[in-house]
């Protein structure tokens, strides 16, 4: 046991006087066990463990700045700001490319809208062009023969001519010619048929609401003559030529007071006379001399030409006349309802209406103070239908028609208000409600229609309704 003891005493202390050897390699130690310089020389020499652990310390120090220094970098708010941006950026344009999906999408429907109606104008203006070509054929085949015959009207034989020139010719010469019509041919319609009723029976209603709300605000003296004052007469001579003597034999001399469906049925004819009359002009509101002209020269124009070409004239002419005077219109407006308040002024004060000094209902002033709105309405319903049936729709004619009074009652062309109660019997009184009529040129432009072959189709689609003097038997029975 003892050797051994001493064997590891002895690498022991070899190793302490190593290390201090090394430590301090220019000072000598003296071995405690006596080893000799030449054992001392021979030692091996390490590497200093306190250098190494020192800079393993600074290395592992600057590793752990930076791992710090990373962390916070990485824990920096602005980095997630920029994170927070750069979503809402993408968010945005997320929105925005969906907004241009919708607008994109309503944009092909549009366009979809506009291909359907150009392709059914590509139709109708395909089938005017074929019945075009199937009348210049016409008219080159008649030229033909003329100049086989020596006396064609068409074709000019001119010396040194071959006969394809001259043909070639007489084409060119028929095609410039419809080219330059073109801008007539057109036969779209903004309007239907079915619109331009609907909007009758709709300006039809408005007279018969504002008819009746008239009559149920004003009064009526009860079995009083008529008066004799100056106002009275003056607005019975106006009513007589405006509307008719049987009109004004209805309205005075009888009590209104119980039952005022006389004075309702007047005002019915008045405002629906007036409207028609206002409606009937070439152009509402324009000068009537000048409006004369115009009238004669469409008549005129509508038995010679083709239908397209003399609706386009009417329309470009009515378009340019309130281009020209752009306040017409309104103009026109403000002149029916003055006529309007005007005429069914009288009719009270013919109905012995107790309230007819300026500041009453049943005066021109009261009407326009309680009823402008109802007025404006019917007005602004009439000039639309005048817009619409001289400048929208090409395809045919239409007409607001009314029947004057003392016209014989038809019941082709009209029909009676009261007619389900009893026999129609009597001349006509006055129109009620407004009829719609259809006039179309079948001719196709030659020179025969000059002789008088001109075809023109008339449908009545609306017919209007109108009372007669056997309303007394219905209404007012003695």
């Amino acid at each position: 046991m003892l050797p051994v003891a001493n064997l590891h005493l002895r690498e022991l202390a070899s190793a302490t006087v190593e290390f201090f050897a090394l430590r301090s390699p220019s000072s000598s130690v003296p071995s405690p066990l006596g080893s000799d310089d030449e054992t001392a020389r021979t030692l091996t020499p390490i590497p200093d463990p306190i250098a190494r652990l020192t800079r393993e310390c600074a290395v592992l120090t600057e590793r752990l700045d930076q791992l710090q220094a990373d962390r916070r970098q990485s824990e920096c708010p602005c980095r997630t700001s920029t994170s927070q941006l750069t979503l809402l950026s993408m968010r945005r344009e997320f929105d925005e490319t969906r907004r241009e999906l919708h607008r994109t999408r309503v944009e092909v429907a549009k366009l979809e809208e506009r291909c359907k109606s150009l392709e059914k104008a590509l139709f109708e203006t395909r089938e005017l062009v074929r019945t075009k070509d199937d009348e210049l054929r016409r008219i080159r085949g008649d030229g033909e023969r003329g100049s086989l015959n020596g006396h064609g009207d068409g074709v000019l034989c001119l010396p040194g001519t071959s006969e394809e020139d001259q043909r070639a010719a007489s084409f060119d010469e028929s095609k410039a010619l419809v080219k330059a019509n073109d801008v007539f041919l057109t036969r779209t319609d903004s309007w239907s048929g079915a619109q331009v009723l609907q909007a009758i029976h709709d300006l039809n209603s408005e007279i018969l609401q504002w008819s009746a709300a008239v009559t149920e605000i004003v009064t009526f003296t009860e079995n009083s003559p008529p008066s004799a004052s100056k106002a009275v007469i003056q607005a019975t001579q106006d009513t007589a030529s405006r509307l008719g003597p049987n009109l004004v034999k209805i309205l005075s001399g009888r009590d209104h007071s119980q039952d005022p469906i006389l004075v309702q049925l007047a005002l019915q004819g008045c405002i629906t006379t007036c409207v028609a009359r206002a409606l009937s002009v070439f152009c509402m509101g324009f000068p009537s001399k000048a409006d004369s002209i115009l009238t004669q020269i469409y008549g005129h124009m509508y038995a010679a030409e083709p239908q397209p070409s003399s609706s386009k004239w009417r329309a470009l002419t009515h378009r340019h006349i309130h281009t020209m005077y752009p306040y017409l219109r309104d103009y026109s407006a403000n002149e029916l309802a003055e006529t309007m308040y005007r005429w069914s002024a009288d009719i009270l004060l013919i109905a012995g209406c107790q309230n007819t000094d300026k500041l009453s209902v049943a005066s021109r002033d009261g009407l326009r103070t309680r009823f402008g709105e109802n007025v404006r309405r019917i007005t602004k319903t009439a000039c639309k239908l005048a817009q619409v049936a001289k400048e929208e729709i090409m395809s045919t004619c239409f007409e607001i028609i009314a029947v004057e009074h003392g016209e014989i009652f038809d019941p082709c062309r009209m029909m009676d208000t009261f007619g389900e109660y009893g026999v129609s019997s009597g001349s006509i009184v006055s129109t009620t409600e407004l009829g719609l009529r259809c006039k179309t040129r079948k001719g196709r432009g030659t020179h025969e229609e000059h002789k008088g072959v001109v075809e023109t189709e008339v449908r009545l689609l609306l017919p209007p309704k109108v009372i007669l003097e056997s309303v007394l038997e219905f209404v007012d029975p003695r």
